[in-house]
């Protein structure tokens, strides 16, 4: 328990009131300490109760250990392609930036959540790549104290419609049409199976080894994954055969063999911060299955890459409001229960070394710009070092509590990112020295000094749901318009209420087309 106290059902009652009694009741309570420690369990019901939330937040937090610095390293993209349903970024260079998403859960976890209390018996899913199409998944699960197994089912419901159109209902003339379909169902290739075995070594190790079969595919898809607690640091080793790899234009790449090790800072407001990691991959990368062929990035060729980032951050607020909220009524939503405008900046030093195939990086596009400013490179046979410098800022800007029933939330975030100071600072050199000489700045000057942008919009529809679109924008000279709208994603968000700050959402990809139901906690 590490010091932390069960609560009491009357202590429940008086901090929550009747519905998280009967959360308890209902064997809610049994599903937290599946998704949590029992420590983390009880300190994050105490942290919903809203009690004093500014001054405990940080120390709530803590507790709960999220690593939520993803706002500038890689971060797992979600993705139905796989039962898994996460992806891992393609490596870039000097560092990937990107919108910070809240802490997941494994996707059997998810889906039980949903199954037990959102009353969805099949939750759906939808990607066109491959073969996967309109899909339909269920869990069965087995916990204990100390140990969690699952079990998910996924039919691929096109693949089924798609059978019946060609293959028809009738293919025997002694057959019953009832008799086909249950020939139909027979079929394999239309079913996906994932098992997924959750082990709680020591309260602060976490094994989880998972395996994942389709009947249509030769290759079956491994992980194991290994947490480990430090006071400051949280580690995660992770290994999978094949992995899946998703680069910037949303391809996927299956690489034969991966195996990684991050060591991440727990949660901060501002200060400094250290993360590393190492990845090693072998084999070749092939495009997913259905994919059409485009050149591997460089980044996942086999190798040894380390990478090492220290940053700065400071979070700034510029206004918060101090008006009351109303009484007896609970937010929808905590994390998101303040009007305020803030800003924060990030600037960081990374540094990467590779060894092997993958040392051959891309060189920078625009050749003309001699300087290289303060990025360092150094090219071996078979290795390389690059040193860069990147940077970020964001504006947050909200109104309303999210308490009432309409309109009482809208929520707008916008964040610049400059993921390679060494770019930016040899663009700024050759802009200034055009200006001064009086000569017209060259179009790959202005280019380098444009940084990447990523806009969030939220608008409360009515009672726990909102609406929410995230995109990317970029500056292209080249383009007649200048700007281009990169991997928006629409969202219909379920705040769950009686959890604090957790909601279900389901979210739409035009570009990738895919359609997905997740679970999430502590997004802002």
């Amino acid at each position: 328990m590490h010091g932390t106290r069960m609560l009491s059902t009357r202590e429940v009652s008086e901090m929550y009131g009747r519905e998280l009694v009967d959360l308890r009741k209902e064997s809610r309570w049994e599903f937290l300490n599946t998704l949590f420690s029992v420590s983390e369990a009880v300190a994050y019901m105490q942290w919903c109760s809203g009690a004093g939330i500014v001054l405990q937040r940080k120390r709530i937090m803590k507790k709960l250990r999220w690593v939520m610095d993803g706002e500038f390293w890689d971060v797992d993209v979600s993705t139905p392609v796989t039962l898994d349903g996460v992806a891992r970024p393609v490596p870039v260079d000097p560092l990937h930036l990107g919108i910070s998403r809240g802490p997941r859960f494994s996707r059997p976890k998810q889906i039980d959540f949903f199954q037990r209390f959102m009353f969805m018996p099949l939750v759906p899913s939808f990607s066109h790549y491959g073969d996967v199409g309109l899909s339909l998944q269920r869990v069965f699960s087995l916990y204990r104290e100390t140990w969690f197994m699952t079990l998910l089912g996924q039919f691929n419901v096109q693949k089924f419609v798609t059978s019946l159109r060609t293959k028809g209902f009738r293919q025997e003339s002694d057959s019953s049409w009832l008799q086909n379909i249950r020939r139909h169902l027979s079929d394999q290739s239309f079913y996906g199976l994932n098992f997924c075995s959750e082990l709680l070594l020591t309260p602060d190790d976490v094994l989880t080894l998972s395996l994942e079969t389709h009947g249509d595919q030769n290759t079956p898809r491994k992980k194991a994954v290994f947490h480990h607690k430090f006071p400051l640091h949280n580690l995660t080793v992770e290994a999978a055969s094949p992995a899946l790899f998703v680069d910037q234009n949303g391809n996927y790449w299956d690489v034969p063999f991966s195996v990684s090790m991050d060591l991440a800072p727990i949660a901060s407001d501002s200060g400094t911060s250290c993360r590393f990691c190492i990845n090693h991959t072998t084999g070749n990368p092939k495009p997913y299955e259905g994919q059409p062929t485009s050149r591997i990035p460089a980044t996942i060729l086999p190798g040894l890459c380390t990478k090492c980032a220290v940053s700065c951050k400071k979070n700034v607020d510029i206004w918060r409001s101090e008006a009351p909220k109303m009484k007896m009524v609970q937010p929808y939503d905590i994390f998101l229960s303040s009007p305020h405008i803030s800003a924060s900046g990030i600037l960081g030093a990374v540094i990467t070394a590779s060894i092997g195939e993958n040392s051959i990086r891309a060189q920078v596009e625009d050749g003309s710009l001699n300087s290289k400013g303060f990025g360092l490179r150094a090219r071996g046979a078979n290795s390389a070092i690059l040193a860069d410098l990147f940077a970020s800022a964001s504006l947050s800007a909200q109104h309303g509590n999210f308490q009432r029933r309409f309109l009482d939330l809208t929520q707008f975030y916008a964040r610049l990112d400059i993921p390679s100071g060494s770019k930016f600072l040899s663009g700024a050199t050759r802009l200034a020295c055009d200006l001064y000489n009086s000569e017209t700045p060259t179009m790959q000057a202005v280019q380098a000094i444009c940084p990447t942008a990523s806009l969030s919009f939220q608008q409360q529809i009515a009672g726990p749901f909102s609406f929410r679109i995230d995109s990317g924008v970029t500056i292209d000279l080249k383009k007649d318009l200048y700007l281009s709208v990169k991997d928006p994603i629409f969202a219909v968000e379920y705040a769950l209420q009686v959890l604090g700050s957790a909601k279900a959402i389901a979210w739409y990809a035009p570009k990738q087309r895919e359609f997905m139901i997740e679970l999430r906690f502590f997004e802002t």
